[in-house]
């Protein structure tokens, strides 16, 4: 069997509107004294639920629709350790009726090479019957402004 790998979006640190500051934490240190692989997933995580609460007013406790991840994926290029912080960069790379890919990168503060890439796929579903629905506004107006023209 031949699996084949889609390779993450790798794009300068200027091409994501948006950016969250992410302190590492000793927790996030695995025995090998780096952070471990699935906390570059809790940072994905982390960016993109932040500006949606923040820009796009998602009501995590009680709102009718909520956002369930469909698929996630993540290209490690470098290690990182505690007690670092890291710039978590977020962009749109396709928005669409229900659905939005999130393309996120992971760089050290003042680097230009990121340590690690990645996307997240977001359904948004409501929250009852956990059924694809729509969008909301103000979600998508806060979605569109991290759509990267030409992508």
């Amino acid at each position: 069997m031949h699996v084949r790998y889609s390779a993450a979006i790798v794009a300068a640190r200027d091409e994501y509107p948006h950016a969250l500051v992410i302190a590492t934490r000793w927790k996030d240190n695995d025995v090998y004294g780096h952070v471990n692989n699935v906390e570059y997933y809790s940072y994905f995580d982390t960016v993109i639920n932040e500006y949606l609460i923040r820009e796009g007013g998602l009501d995590i406790h009680s709102g009718g629709v909520i956002g369930v991840c469909a698929e996630s994926h993540c290209e490690y290029k470098g290690g990182i350790a505690f007690p670092e912080s890291i710039d978590a960069c977020l962009r749109v790379g396709k928005l669409g009726r229900s659905s939005v890919r999130y393309e996120i990168a992971l760089f050290r503060q003042a680097e230009d090479e990121p340590v690690a890439v990645g996307w997240f796929v977001h359904v948004f579903v409501d929250r009852d019957n956990r059924r694809p629905v729509e969008i909301p506004e103000p979600l998508r107006g806060a979605l569109e402004r991290l759509v990267v023209s030409g992508e």
